[in-house]
């Protein structure tokens, strides 16, 4: 008996039934992204959206679509102790992260507790990564910037171009 290529077992796919919302997933996700509703804005931009306050006693930590109609329902990460305080803030943070998409993009909000530590070490952080360290602008740099910008007569834009001069100077220097 000639034999030929070896046989073949074709690797089963999926295992039964998947669920619809599975299915859908990816459609749904490119429908909110065409009209605006990327959740990376809502976490890049969040002490902006929601105001410093807030930003500093919670976090936004997961958009998800609900099956009842349309709008996402958003999780907020808390301390024990803030709970209560933006419970009560709640309709004012819809309005304002809906505000920013144009559209009702949420429709619930929903606050979980963590601990102050939170379960690890470090984990509920709500303040913002501090930023890098500025470097710091000789006084001779300023002086420099700021007469290049001294003709112009509108005074925030001058302050924008000296800026704008001492990180020119400053970096031609170094």
């Amino acid at each position: 008996m000639k034999q030929t290529e070896p046989f073949k077992q074709r690797k089963r796919v999926s295992r039964g039934f998947r669920r619809t919302s599975n299915l859908l997933q990816t459609r749904i996700r490119a429908v909110g992204e065409s009209r605006g509703f990327a959740v990376t804005r809502l976490l890049t931009h969040w002490a902006e959206i929601v105001g410093e306050q807030t930003a500093s006693i919670a976090r936004p930590v997961d958009v998800k679509y609900g099956r009842e109609g349309f709008g996402a329902t958003l999780t907020l990460l808390t301390t024990g102790a803030q709970a209560p305080m933006l419970e009560m803030q709640k309709e004012a943070l819809r309005e304002r992260v809906n505000a920013c998409y144009g559209h009702t993009a949420i429709s619930r909000i929903r606050i979980t507790q963590t601990a102050a530590t939170g379960f690890a070490e470090g984990q509920a952080q709500f303040a913002p990564a501090p930023k890098a360290n500025a470097k710091t602008v000789s006084p001779e740099t300023k002086q420099a910037a700021s007469k290049a910008a001294a003709p112009i007569a509108d005074q925030g834009l001058r302050d924008a171009l000296a800026a704008l001069g001492e990180n020119i100077i400053s970096k031609s220097r170094h």
